[in-house]
């Protein structure tokens, strides 16, 4: 029959290992904002790309440049 070292040190062990896993899930749960962050952020970077060379065409266009 264990003591009640044994017992503790088992508890700890588990609370450990218990600390751990939620640590680890904090972490892939950041990751995964910073991925979606960084993705969002190069989607609107497209956009505003596409949007300035639009009107970068549409005065070109206007003036004549164009031709």
């Amino acid at each position: 029959m264990a003591d009640n070292s044994q017992k503790m040190s088992y508890h700890a062990g588990e609370a450990k290992g218990q600390a751990e896993e939620k640590a680890s899930n904090m972490m892939d749960k950041a990751n995964n904002a910073a991925q979606s962050a960084k993705e969002s952020m190069q989607q609107t970077g497209q956009q505003v790309k596409e949007k300035a060379q639009g009107a970068a065409e549409a005065v070109k266009n206007a003036t004549g440049m164009n031709n």
